[in-house]
């Protein structure tokens, strides 16, 4: 029987945790999108994994059993990626990165040209972030690094190769009646209506909604949006307003689509992010020194800050 390997990794935070809630939490999305992952680890394999109480999740007696031969998997999994990788390195190969929208048109061609001379034999493959997926895909090793705009915060669980800071602005149709303003207060925006993420993204929900400066005022949803492109569409539309990185308004713009800045809302961490467990790989961290000498943000970082984690 063929496995995906996550679903393991699943289970095993689950036992370790004993609540879904818990580890939800550790492994970055939503707590029903792990519980239906339980469900089909359970119908893959015909056994009931799991009981139910008040007190959280107890294994059965089957899932005892798969528990304790789950780390031995899941590290021995581990060990022939790294091995493979670490191949890879020396052999050459392929460095996907994703990136947010219209963000990808920060990185030109004087980054992959750089880094086609740093670590010859290699190539840059861009991808565009999963919004149904909290870890844009780091977590499943689809990418090696992140395009980020992102709160301080995330450094707690990610490296960060820094990009500098940007500030996150409203986007407002054309004719909406505070386009005229030349800037604007978050708290006259928190009634009004919003073009959000799928619920699938977790926090970055959250963030690109604003939701820790709204202290507890609920949010007004008009739409919702599944990339980059239906986002700024529906933007267009007047079917809300949100909030992105301010380079928006020149990478992304459309004579329908106002950006204006707004007082009150913290600004972004620009940079390029991995899983703090992954180690930094010399093809991560050359990309990343190019990325470095070339993207221009808002509040570029100094060179110590720049350099944190890169060799």
């Amino acid at each position: 029987m063929d496995m995906d390997t996550r679903l393991l990794r699943y289970f095993a935070a689950v036992c370790e945790e004993g609540q879904l809630t818990a580890a939800a939490a550790r492994l970055r999305i939503a707590q029903p999108t792990l519980t239906k992952q339980i469900r089909r680890l359970e119908e893959q394999l015909g056994v009931q994994l799991f009981r139910r109480s008040r007190a959280g999740m107890v294994p059965t007696p089957a899932g005892q059993v798969l528990a304790g031969r789950a780390g031995f998997l899941l590290a021995g999994w581990d060990e022939a990626l790294r091995a493979t990788r670490e191949a890879a390195n020396r052999a050459g190969g392929v460095l996907r990165v994703g990136f947010e929208g219209a963000t990808i048109n920060l990185v030109g061609r004087a980054i992959v040209e750089e880094f086609a001379l740093r670590m010859p034999g290699w190539q840059v493959q861009m991808r565009q972030n999963n919004w149904f997926d909290e870890t844009s895909g780091l977590l499943t090793g689809d990418i090696d690094l992140a395009l980020w705009h992102a709160p301080p915060s995330i450094t707690d669980r990610y490296g960060c190769a820094d990009l500098g800071t940007e500030e996150r602005w409203a986007a407002l149709a054309a004719d909406h009646p505070l386009a005229a303003r030349a800037e604007l207060d978050f708290a006259e925006l928190l009634d009004e209506e919003f073009v959000a993420i799928p619920q699938e993204a977790g926090h970055w929900r959250d963030y690109w909604l604003g939701v820790e400066e709204r202290r507890g005022h609920p949010v007004r949803i008009g739409a919702v949006a599944h990339n980059a492109d239906e986002w700024l569409a529906a933007v267009a539309c007047g079917q809300g307003i949100g909030f992105a990185p301010q380079s928006m308004s020149r990478l992304a713009a459309r004579p329908d689509v106002v950006h204006r800045p707004v007082r009150g809302l913290s600004a972004s961490r620009v940079g390029l992010y991995w899983p703090l467990d992954r180690p930094l790989t010399p093809a991560m961290a050359a990309f990343a020194r190019c990325c470095q000498g070339h993207i221009e943000v808002q509040h570029r970082p100094s060179d110590q800050t720049a350099a944190n984690g890169v060799g």
